[in-house]
């Protein structure tokens, strides 16, 4: 009794109260539509609320999937780095015998969910790197589970660790094909102007995509600040990683700091967003490491990634980063120290 007591001190406030209730009503929600008609891995995909991401999301797993549909699960640690992932998608979609959901424990993201017979999902999980642990569910909807669905979670384990296996008959027979979902948008007030009309809303204008090869960008603008983003919504995603080739003959202190500016910029004008940037396949934590003992030279490549939801203005991200690399790195130093570079 007294363990159970300890379990629920956190519902003694409001905040956790509150916490508690929004999270049984989401799980309730997200249950009347899987409840085997959906994929649930689909469903917290689509679903835009980003409380729903992460260690919640493990929550929802663990009460739908294993305690109340029974299916079976396997995990791993890779053996190997995964990258391929379209091709596992392309596999996994012809298994129609069988519901698979599948997690990965991403070392920047936490916990990510997605179907892995739907490519858009299994590719928001980027590169799955060797020795993190990936979790297969495999089940029937709302029929029990049986010794195939815990042969089909072995088998996907298998597809993921790069091995070629034949695939059983029975598999590829049934009801769990891939369904389209629409995602729900939540209903949102009409704005109203100062004459008590209603103000028409401009549409969101798409991300920018990223490229490959960085081009020089004009000097930027100090201002005292930067503006910030609204709050993100739907699942947490991460770009794949991009490559910013050292043009200066050593990536010196001067670059480091053109790469701070150019960070804290872009964290201004986007708070909701992380940027990793990684080196020789570490992730860099410090970036005046990249200085220490001028390990970096001429010809280097140091990669970026961006995670979040609602990703933006990557591109320019890289551009500006490529000419920080460069010699034209004086650019991003004019003005106070303690100021906000406007760039995005």
């Amino acid at each position: 009794m007294v363990n159970e007591l300890a379990n629920l001190e956190f519902l003694s406030t409001r905040s956790g109260f509150n916490l508690a209730v929004r999270h049984i009503k989401q799980t309730i929600a997200i249950m009347e539509d899987a409840a085997g008609k959906h994929n649930l891995a689909d469903l917290l995909y689509q679903f835009d609320d980003e409380e729903m991401a992460g260690e919640r999301a493990g929550l929802v797993l663990r009460v739908l999937l294993v305690d109340k549909l029974g299916y079976r699960t396997v995990s791993a640690n890779l053996r190997s780095v995964v990258a391929d992932t379209a091709s596992l998608a392309k596999e996994f979609a012809k298994w129609k015998g069988v519901d698979l959901v599948v997690v990965y424990y991403h070392p920047e993201l936490g916990l990510l969910v997605a179907n892995p017979k739907v490519p858009e999902e299994l590719a928001a999980f980027g590169s799955l790197r060797k020795r993190e642990l990936l979790v297969v569910y495999a089940g029937k909807g709302s029929v029990p589970a049986d010794d195939a669905c815990q042969k089909a979670a072995e088998l996907a384990i298998r597809f993921f660790e790069g091995e070629k296996t034949k695939v059983p008959p029975a598999f590829l027979r049934g009801g769990f094909a891939v369904k389209p979902l629409k995602v729900k948008a939540p209903p949102k007030a009409p704005r109203t102007s100062a004459k008590g009309g209603v103000r028409k809303t401009r549409a969101r204008p798409a991300a920018a995509k990223p490229v490959q090869e960085a081009q020089r960008v004009a000097p930027p603008v100090v201002t005292a600040a930067a503006p910030s983003a609204a709050a993100p919504t739907g699942p947490v995603r991460m770009t794949p990683r991009y490559a910013v080739v050292v043009q200066n003959e050593l990536f010196h202190n001067g670059n480091v700091e053109a790469w701070k500016r150019i960070v804290a910029s872009y964290n201004a004008k986007y708070p909701n967003l992380q940027v990793y940037i990684y080196y020789d396949g570490e992730r860099i934590l410090d970036i005046n490491s990249l200085f220490k003992w001028g390990k970096v030279k001429h010809g280097s490549a140091i990669e970026f990634a961006v995670a979040g939801s609602d990703i933006k203005d990557v591109a320019k991200l890289q551009r500006y980063l490529a000419q920080g690399a460069s010699h034209q790195f004086e650019a991003f130093l004019k003005g106070p120290v303690n100021n906000v570079l406007r760039l995005f």
